[in-house]
Order: C-alpha cells, then sequence, then structure tokens
C-alpha cells in the first residue's frame, strides 16, 4: 500500500501529538487549532506534527465536484512550518485511503508517527464513510491508548473562518474578506512564461504567470498587488482574464510591474492580491485600453503607498 510507504519515509524522534486534514489554505482558523497543537505538544513534551492532504478528499470522492485548491502543498508545509509545527507528513489520499476504517487509519499513525494524541475540529471524522467522529476516536482512543482534543472552530465577526468561505469571497473578487479570513494577502505564484507581448504596445509590458490548472483564483478582473520576485517587492498591478479587447478567449495572468525594468523570464513571481480595482472591460481600442491602465496604475500606487 502507498500510504504505508509513505509513512514509512517519516521516523519521528519522539511521541506524536497530530492533528490530519488537508488545511487548505492555512486560514486563521487552522492556525487557531494549530496554535493548540503546538501548546499541548510542548506541555506534553510530543512531538507535534500536522498530517496533510496533497489533494482534496472530495476530488477522489466526488470528481464531478472538483475543488480548486487554495494553497500548493509546498505552501502549505511552509506556512505550517511557520507556525512551529516539527513534523508535516503530506500524504496523497486515494480510493485505497478513503477505503481504510477509522480503526486502520489512526493504528497506521500509532505504528508509523507514534501517535500519543489527536487534536480536531468538532465536525472532524476519518475513515471510511467518515465513521470515524469524534465520538468514534475518543472510543478508539481508550482503547489503543490514545487522547483526542476537540477544538472549537474560530468566529470572526459572526462568520465561520473556512476555506469555503475563503473561496466564496473570492468568487465576489472581495480580497478584503479573503485576506482577513486568511491572516494575510492570498498569494498567486508561477513561473514568467511568454506572452503575447501586448503589453509592450500599450506601454505597459507585462509577466505572464502560469499558475497550475487547479489553483483557485478570483474572479476576473484588475487588482492592486505587490509583486515578489526573490527578496525584491513591486507595486504591481494584476489582470486575471480572458483580454475582451482583443478577443483571445484563454484565461491568463498577466503583472505589470511599476518602475521595474528587466527580463523575468522562466523566473519565479508571486503576487499578493490586495484589492480589486474594477471588472474586465472590453474597449475600442488599444488605445482607449491603454488609458484605461494608466488610471488602474495610478489607483493601485494610491492603495499600495
Amino acid at each position: 500500500m502507498q500510504l504505508i510507504a509513505e509513512l514509512a519515509s517519516f521516523s519521528p524522534e519522539r511521541e506524536t501529538l497530530l492533528t490530519v486534514g488537508v488545511f487548505d489554505g492555512i486560514h486563521l482558523g487552522h492556525q487557531h487549532l494549530i496554535r493548540r497543537l503546538t501548546q499541548q505538544a510542548a506541555t506534553m513534551n510530543l512531538l507535534g506534527g500536522v498530517v496533510t492532504f496533497n489533494s482534496h478528499p472530495q476530488n477522489v470522492l466526488s470528481p464531478q465536484t472538483k475543488l480548486a485548491r487554495l494553497t500548493t502543498i509546498e505552501e502549505r508545509t511552509r506556512l505550517l512550518r511557520g507556525l512551529g509545527v516539527e513534523l508535516v507528513v503530506p500524504l496523497d489520499f486515494s480510493t485505497e485511503v478513503a477505503a481504510l476504517s477509522a480503526r486502520e487509519f489512526v493504528s497506521l499513525l500509532q505504528v508509523h508517527l507514534r501517535m500519543r494524541g489527536l487534536i480536531v475540529g468538532p465536525d472532524f471524522a476519518l475513515g471510511r464513510g467518515r465513521e470515524g467522529d469524534v465520538a468514534a476516536l475518543q472510543t478508539l482512543g481508550q482503547e489503543l491508548g490514545f487522547t483526542v482534543e476537540v477544538v472549537e472552530p474560530l468566529i470572526s465577526s459572526g462568520s465561520l473562518v473556512s476555506s469555503t468561505a475563503i473561496r466564496k469571497a473570492l468568487s465576489r473578487g472581495d480580497m478584503r474578506a479573503t485576506s482577513k479570513f486568511l491572516g494575510r494577502y492570498f498569494r498567486l505564484s508561477g513561473p514568467v512564461i511568454g506572452g503575447m507581448e501586448r503589453g509592450h504596445v500599450l506601454g505597459f509590458p507585462t509577466a505572464n504567470i502560469a499558475v497550475d490548472s487547479d489553483q483557485a483564483l478570483p474572479i476576473d478582473g484588475v487588482y492592486a498587488t505587490l509583486g515578489h520576485i526573490g527578496d525584491k517587492v513591486y507595486k504591481s498591478v494584476t489582470n486575471i482574464g480572458i483580454r475582451p479587447t482583443f478577443g483571445e478567449g484563454e484565461r491568463t495572468i498577466e503583472v505589470f510591474l511599476i518602475d521595474f525594468a528587466g527580463d523575468i523570464y522562466g523566473e519565479k513571481l508571486a503576487v499578493e492580491l490586495i484589492e480589486r480595482l474594477r471588472g474586465e472591460m472590453k474597449f475600442a481600442d488599444a488605445g482607449e485600453l491603454s488609458a484605461q491602465i494608466s488610471r488602474d496604475v495610478e489607483q493601485a500606487r494610491s492603495i499600495l503607498k
């Protein structure tokens, strides 16, 4: 079984306190639970660990309702380690994993990850058919020798902080709500690839970012952003959409780095989306579009100062 091989590649130096889940986005609700995990692990002299899945279980169990991801596994791992998690265990979720009973799954965690305790949310469940809910896990824990602690979810301004809430905010282009739920700016990143170079003609050369096909994107439009190249940060304007003025149809992410000159093809560019300036519009000609971009740049400068 691939799962056993993946788990066997980790050898914790001491017994662990774990939480299990996708943790897509590592939003404030996740951070709330993970703070409890790291605090309790330190108190109990255990290694604090997170078992996360490379893809959402829903994408395996119900591929017709596939969820776009908020964070790559690499970014998720970086963020988790930044929160003080000592052990990050990324696993592939498969139909084989989905078929395991709750007892089988937690037994594997005990054998390979030396699990002594679990910390979960009140609606958490694992195992075949989600049979391992909190009550079932507590019963298993008494039998198999591990603790189960439940952490209540985080409510912010009357709203439950969740990946679903973040996806809804993105669908509206509401970057302020997205940032509030994440506790940081929403970020897109990828290598800079060649484009149609229309930006050069318009006087605003842009860098096209290639993001993974399953990356969650906000609604099409123009955004005030911060562009990151290595350790340098630039004010920027980012267009997400199909460029209707030119009738090209393919969705792209184009970034104009303000006050920047240079060739960055092939380099990794990350953008943090600060605020949506406007929706994508079709203009009568390139001159009208160029004039609007000038206004977008000035508005972005004002927001980003």
